[in-house]
C-alpha cells in the first residue's frame, strides 16, 4: 500500500487547497474531485473529520492567545469557538473592545460589542444566539 500512495501522490500531485485539474473540474488532495459536476465530493465522514480538525485547531489557538479563554464556562467557550471559526484568528484580533470586556469577565460587554460589530451585520440570526450565550452561559 506504501507504494501505491507514494505513486498516486507522485501521478496525481499533492495540493492542500482546491484547484482545477487538468479535466477542469474542482480538486483538491491527492486527486479527489469535488467539483458539483459529477464530482466525489466528500463523503458524511470527511465531513464530521474536517470540522473535528477545524475545532480542535481553534481550541488550541484560543488558548494559546488569550489566557481568559480557559477560565470561560463550556457555553461562553463555544460561543468564543464558533465566531472564532467564523472569522479567523486574524479578524477575531481585531475586536479588541470585546476581547478586553473578556479579560474583565464583563460578559454583558463582551455580548454588546460582539452585537456592534460587522460580524453581527453580516450574520444576524448567529451574532444574536452568540451574544446571548456570551452574556447568560447558557444556550437560547
Amino acid at each position: 500500500m506504501d507504494k501505491l500512495i507514494q505513486m498516486l501522490k507522485r501521478h496525481e500531485g499533492v495540493e492542500t487547497h482546491v484547484y482545477l485539474c487538468s479535466a477542469d473540474r474542482q480538486t483538491i488532495g491527492v486527486g479527489r474531485n469535488v467539483d458539483a459536476r459529477g464530482g466525489l465530493g466528500i463523503s458524511p465522514d470527511e465531513v464530521e473529520f474536517l470540522l473535528s480538525n477545524d475545532i480542535l485547531r481553534c481550541i488550541k489557538e484560543l488558548s494559546k492567545e488569550y489566557v481568559w479563554f480557559g477560565d470561560l464556562d463550556e457555553t461562553r467557550q463555544e460561543a468564543v469557538i464558533d465566531a472564532f471559526f467564523c472569522l479567523g484568528a486574524t479578524k477575531f484580533r481585531g475586536f479588541q473592545k470585546m476581547i478586553l470586556a473578556f479579560e474583565e469577565a464583563d460578559y454583558k460587554e463582551a455580548s454588546i460589542q460582539l452585537l456592534l460589530s460587522k460580524f453581527a451585520k453580516q450574520t444576524g440570526k448567529r451574532a444574536i444566539e452568540l451574544a446571548e450565550m456570551i452574556e447568560t452561559g447558557a444556550y437560547p
